[in-house]
């Protein structure tokens, strides 16, 4: 029997959410304690956004190729892209963190942190995607080697 309830009301999904945004919460707890901040900018979170936005998009790319109706993909998207990479990255904390740079004065530097961690996010997502493409498509390229004997 087929469960005919969205894909956000089944409480396997919403496991697999929560297991993953608790590890990837706990990751970036630990990185934030772990990494010391750099002349009072606080780098970890700023990492942390960067590896998750790579993390992301490489997992979607390497995964673009399965349809939406592949239950292992399906999982590893609900779990490490939704879940972990949800609870890893933190752009609040990276608001939080700019004001309070700003706050203490710190303008240039606030400005420099908010925008180049965003602007280095991006191209980490790029640089994911490109890696996840590769990943993916070496797969894809396989399975159609295998149709064409």
């Amino acid at each position: 029997m087929t469960d005919a309830r969205p894909l956000h009301l089944r409480w396997g999904a919403i496991a697999l959410v929560v297991m993953g945004g608790m590890a990837g919460s706990a990751a970036r707890a630990g990185l934030t304690l772990a990494i010391p901040t750099i002349a009072e900018v606080p780098i970890a979170i700023a990492l942390v956004n960067i590896v998750g936005a790579f993390v992301l998009g490489c997992l979607y790319a390497a995964l673009a190729h399965r349809g939406h109706d592949d239950v292992s993909a399906v999982n590893l998207r609900l779990l490490l892209g939704t879940g972990f990479c949800g609870g890893f990255t933190t752009y609040s904390a990276l608001a939080d963190d700019t004001v309070v740079l700003a706050v203490h004065g710190a303008v240039g530097d606030a400005v420099l942190y908010a925008l180049g961690t965003v602007l280095v996010g991006g191209l980490a997502t790029w640089a994911g995607i490109v890696a996840g493409t590769a990943l993916g498509g070496g797969r894809e390229r396989t399975a159609r080697a295998g149709e064409a004997r």
